[in-house]
C-alpha cells in the first residue's frame, strides 16, 4: 500500500491511514503478535488530530469506519467505538516527538518473553539491529492505560524508536504505520534469534570497534546514535552476566545438580544407619 506522505488532501490521507491501520492489524494478527483484542495503533493526522484503534475489538478484523479520532489532549472527536484504553501513551509520544507520525503496540511472543523476564536486550549482536533500530530500551512497569504508564516511555523517547515494555509487550514508532510494523517485525525476529542462540550456548557480541563502524554507517543514513554522543561503552547492557538468559539457565542447571547430589548423599546416609 502506498502512502501519500505529502498530505496535500487531508481527507484522502485520512482514508489511506484508516486502511493502513486495518492492514497492519491483519498483519500482526496473522503473525500472532496479538491475541483476542490485544494491541493498539495510531497515526497523526492534520493539526492535533490522532486516528487510533478502538478498544475491545480484534485488530485483525477492524473496519476503517470503526476507527475513532481523538485530539492530543485525549478528547474523542468521532467514531462509533471508544478509543483504545492505552491512548495516553500514544499521545505522550506525539507530544514529545513531533517527527513521529505513527505508533504500533503489540505483544509479539519472543519480545514479550524478554519483557516478562525483565531482561534488557543485548547490544552489538546483529548488524541489522545496530543499523536500523539501534538500542532497544526496557521500560519500567506501570499499569497500562494510566498516566504513569505513558511516563515510563518519556526517558527514552528522544533517542529510540523501539521499546520493550516490562511485563507487557513491545512498541515501535515511525513515519507511518508500515514503518512501525516493519520495525516490530525486526524487533521480534531479533528476540527470536537471541532465544534460539541461548539454546546453543549463548550469543556472542561483535567488538566495540566493529560496533563503532556500524554506528558510523548509521550516522551516514541520517541517524546519530545516542551512544556516540554520550561517549559510553557501545555494547554494554548494564546487566551483570549472572543475570543473562544463558547464565540464568546455567545457574539453574547447577542448582539442580547440587540438589540431586545432596539428596543422594542423604539417602546413602539413611541406608547406612
Amino acid at each position: 500500500m502506498s502512502i501519500s506522505h505529502g498530505q496535500t488532501d487531508p481527507m484522502r490521507y485520512e482514508a489511506e491511514m484508516r486502511e493502513a491501520l486495518c492492514e497492519v492489524g491483519r498483519r500482526v494478527w496473522k503473525r500472532e503478535y496479538i491475541a483476542s483484542n490485544d494491541g493498539n495503533f495510531s497515526v497523526r493526522l492534520d493539526g492535533d488530530r490522532i486516528l487510533a484503534t478502538p478498544t475491545m475489538v480484534s485488530k485483525g478484523f477492524m473496519k476503517p469506519e470503526e476507527l475513532p479520532v481523538v485530539t492530543l489532549d485525549g478528547q474523542q472527536l468521532s467514531g462509533p467505538l471508544r478509543v483504545t484504553s492505552e491512548v495516553k501513551a500514544h499521545l505522550e509520544i506525539y507530544r514529545v516527538r513531533p517527527d513521529v507520525r505513527a505508533v504500533v503496540h503489540v505483544h509479539p511472543p519472543h519480545a514479550t518473553a524478554f519483557a516478562v523476564a525483565r531482561k534488557p536486550l543485548p547490544k552489538c549482536i546483529l548488524p541489522e539491529i545496530e543499523l536500523f533500530l539501534g538500542e532497544i530500551p526496557l521500560t519500567s512497569y506501570a499499569t497500562p492505560g494510566t498516566d504513569e504508564f505513558a511516563a515510563t516511555l518519556r526517558p527514552f523517547l528522544a533517542n529510540h524508536n523501539a521499546f520493550v515494555l516490562t511485563n507487557h509487550g513491545a512498541l515501535t514508532v515511525g513515519s507511518d504505520p508500515f514503518e512501525c510494523y516493519y520495525r516490530m517485525e525486526t524487533l521480534e525476529q531479533y528476540c527470536r534469534i537471541l532465544l534460539l542462540a541461548a539454546n546453543l550456548g549463548g550469543w556472542q557480541q561483535i567488538s566495540e570497534v566493529q560496533a563503532l563502524e556500524l554506528l558510523q554507517l548509521r550516522e551516514k543514513l541520517g541517524v546519530v546514535d545516542r551512544r556516540l554522543e554520550a561517549g559510553e561503552c557501545l555494547c554494554s547492557t548494564g546487566v551483570p552476566p549472572s543475570q543473562s538468559v544463558v547464565n540464568q539457565r546455567t545457574d539453574t542447571d547447577q542448582m539442580e545438580s547440587l540438589i540431586e547430589d545432596i539428596t543422594a548423599r542423604v539417602l546413602e546416609a539413611i541406608r547406612q544407619t
